[in-house]
């Protein structure tokens, strides 16, 4: 039952996620934050069915917490993510940041932490990894977002090649963050009572529905191709490790 009921919360995420491109202006703001909202449901209520009520907190308190932390400083001083601010699109605001923006950090940073438990033994070795697999993400979140108007930078340079909009060094703190996160979650040793493959499937079809969003539907081919490469640093590894394939020997299957 459990199981049943993270694939059905999965569904309707990718079902709000399919909306995006076919909306516009408003209605596609009120998608992008149904969308986060669901995800956010999906990776709690998982932790919670699969770990316990404890995780599912620690979760909440580490990254959507933490998360408002970080934003609201990064609005207020420009560290670590720059000089930026947030329109009014996305909602009410908590001390400058949209309440739905700490959300979106939980969403994707409890898929991130299972694919590293999944590819890798070590504390340290996962943390890095789990980093990796949720500040990559970013590569296509923010072009995405940015090109909306959700958010903008007073100076975003140096940028990557192709995507001008976004300065290099908010990746650099996305990573930072993003590490931090990992490492507090690392403490919780709750044990599993679920599978963890809706969680892989939620991480995998973000990594391949951006890519091609990015690049068919959104007008966006640098940031599909710049994602494709950061986030494939962990989807690749994961997909192989889900169909058994020995040729990447740093994967555990």
């Amino acid at each position: 039952m459990t199981n049943r009921l993270v694939w059905y919360g999965l569904g309707l995420l990718i079902l709000a996620q399919i909306c995006y491109p076919l909306t516009g202006g408003g209605a596609r703001a009120a998608v992008t934050v149904t969308t986060v909202v669901l995800g956010f449901l999906l990776s709690v209520g998982h932790a919670a069915l699969t770990r316990g009520v404890r995780t599912a907190g620690a979760l909440v308190l580490v990254t959507t917490g933490g998360g408002l932390l970080v934003e609201g400083l990064g609005v207020a001083t420009g560290w670590p993510f720059g000089d930026y601010t947030y329109s009014g699109a996305l909602g009410p605001k908590i001390a400058g940041v949209p309440w739905v923006i700490p959300l979106a950090w939980t969403w994707m940073a409890w898929p991130a932490w299972l694919a590293a438990v999944r590819l890798v033994h070590r504390r340290a070795a996962r943390i890095v990894v789990a980093g990796v697999g949720l500040a990559a993400w970013d590569v296509f979140l923010d072009p995405q977002m940015v090109a909306e108007g959700y958010w903008t930078w007073s100076d975003p340079s140096p940028s990557l090649p192709g995507v001008s909009s976004v300065p290099l060094g908010n990746y650099a703190g996305w990573l930072v963050v993003a590490l931090l996160m990992m490492a507090l979650l690392s403490t919780r040793r709750g044990t599993s009572k679920g599978p963890d493959a809706p969680m892989y499937a939620l991480y995998l079809w973000t990594y391949f529905s951006s890519i091609l969003a990015h690049a068919a539907f959104l007008g966006l081919p640098a940031s599909a191709a710049w994602g494709a490469l950061a986030m494939g640093l962990v989807a690749l590894p994961l997909a192989a490790s889900l169909v058994h394939v020995k040729t990447m020997p740093w994967v555990r299957a």
